[in-house]
């Protein structure tokens, strides 16, 4: 883990943000897991729609997520790194989720996830998201097999 940073505290705050959120998408509480994210917040996900604009719907969105699992969710971070500026902030991290979804298949996932932060009204807040896997070009099907 690299961290860059002009302020520890602001370092901290953010690292918090980001273990607030693991730990919240753990528990499968979307309200929880959403809570850093500005009120405008811009996600992409690795699914349709291209974007998610809003807290409210980035809620809606881990919410229809968290209901396709039976039983806990195995949320980890590999690699995480963040660099903090005056005002704004990025983190980036290969994510790994494990579990058994609806269906009784097991599910388990490496995906790739940047977080952009600004400082709002002194507090730092998440204002974009972009989750990503990769794909393999000659089939246009999504990489999901692969791990660090």
């Amino acid at each position: 883990m690299t961290t860059s940073t002009r302020d520890p505290e602001d370092e901290a705050a953010i690292r918090d943000l980001i273990d607030a959120k693991v730990a919240a998408t753990r528990a499968r509480n979307a309200t929880r897991a959403t809570a850093p994210f500005a009120p405008d917040a811009l996600s992409f996900d690795v699914v349709g729609p291209l974007r998610h604009v809003g807290a409210g719907a980035v809620g809606q969105r881990a919410e229809a997520w968290f209901s396709t699992f039976r039983g806990p969710i195995g949320f980890d971070l590999l690699d995480l790194r963040i660099v903090v500026g005056a005002e704004v902030a990025f983190a980036h991290s290969l994510n790994h989720v494990h579990g058994t979804v609806a269906d009784g298949r097991e599910l388990d996932m490496w995906w790739r996830e940047t977080l952009c932060f600004e400082k709002l009204g002194g507090r730092w807040m998440i204002t974009h998201a972009h989750d990503s896997v990769p794909f393999d070009a000659e089939t246009g099907k999504a990489s999901l097999g692969l791990k660090p």
